[in-house]
């Protein structure tokens, strides 16, 4: 028998694709996941994650639309686009700034990968491991004002990272629900001091998510089981920025036949593909639907 959902408050869903390149089955069943997931009476949203302006193409975004309106999906609008709100999100970090928690960093990928590599003759320099590889391991993080002034005016490429011990220091212990796991402790010091934003760039994805999740009303985030680490960042900045905490749902990820999870990057089958080749909506549906439950009895 149904639940009875009457006295239920209403959930707030959403599914927030980036326009890089064509949705895959993947793509199609973490949709529908969230789709549903927001229940009767539930709201369910599509955001577009385009701040990697680099990256993101108008025809992939068309490309999305048309590919959820074919799954049978609906959505609220008006669709919000992160590409047109940077300066909500650099308000944001912004604040952080100015309560002492960020610190310019001016190091590359190559200069972080030479001091971690060079700390192999001094194990006890080595930078612990994280969900992202090596911890940054603190180059930038007590230059002085007078030497960060000096290389932010001369032009200098930068990132903005997260003081993570004063942070954690700010907030307190934090948990966060989700699944079956019941509340979940929070450890954001396995990410290190996670960068925030770059001078090329006002908002990463850490920002701009959590910023627009508590926008948004969003009161359920569905994602990837891949995503799980990066819960423990947006509830340390949930914290830092006063927000609502929303409750957490992940998914099993689809692989493909080589044991990989399906990814744009190995150029999984997309929608567009499975519809070209003359599969269904129901057929689609049905394949990932029966993918993901046969990840659950293995």
């Amino acid at each position: 028998m149904p639940a009875d959902h009457r006295h239920l408050p209403a959930v707030t869903t959403r599914f927030a694709p980036s326009p890089t390149g064509f949705l895959h089955l993947g793509h199609a069943y973490s949709a529908l996941f969230a789709a549903d997931a927001a229940g009767p009476g539930g709201r369910f949203l599509l955001r577009i994650e385009d701040i990697d302006g680099g990256r993101s193409r108008p025809e992939f975004e068309h490309a999305i639309f048309e590919d959820l309106a074919w799954l049978g999906l609906a959505w609220e609008t008006p669709v919000r686009h992160q590409s047109k709100h940077l300066a909500e999100y650099a308000r944001a970090v912004e604040g952080l700034a100015g309560a002492g928690l960020l610190y310019p960093c001016f190091c590359t990928r190559a200069d972080i990968q030479r001091e971690v590599a060079g700390a192999d003759s001094a194990p006890h320099l080595l930078s612990p491991i994280g969900p992202d590889g090596p911890l940054y391991p603190g180059t930038c993080r007590n230059l002085s004002q007078t030497d960060r002034r000096r290389r932010i005016d001369a032009g200098a490429p930068y990132a903005l990272r997260l003081r993570m011990d004063d942070a954690i220091a700010a907030t307190g212990p934090l948990t966060w629900s989700g699944d079956d796991r019941g509340e979940v402790k929070a450890t954001p010091e396995i990410f290190g001091d996670v960068v925030l934003a770059r001078k090329s760039m006002p908002a990463t994805y850490h920002v701009a998510c959590t910023w627009d999740d508590a926008l948004q009303g969003v009161t359920l985030v569905t994602r990837g089981e891949d995503l799980i680490p990066v819960t423990h960042i947006h509830r340390l900045l949930q914290a830092l920025w006063k927000i609502p905490t929303p409750r957490y749902r992940h998914h099993r990820l689809l692989i493909g036949a080589d044991g990989k999870k399906l990814s744009k990057r190995d150029r999984a089958p997309t929608i567009r593909a499975l519809r070209e080749a003359g599969k269904t909506t129901a057929e689609v549906i049905a394949q990932a639907h029966s993918s993901a439950m046969a990840l659950e009895a293995n």
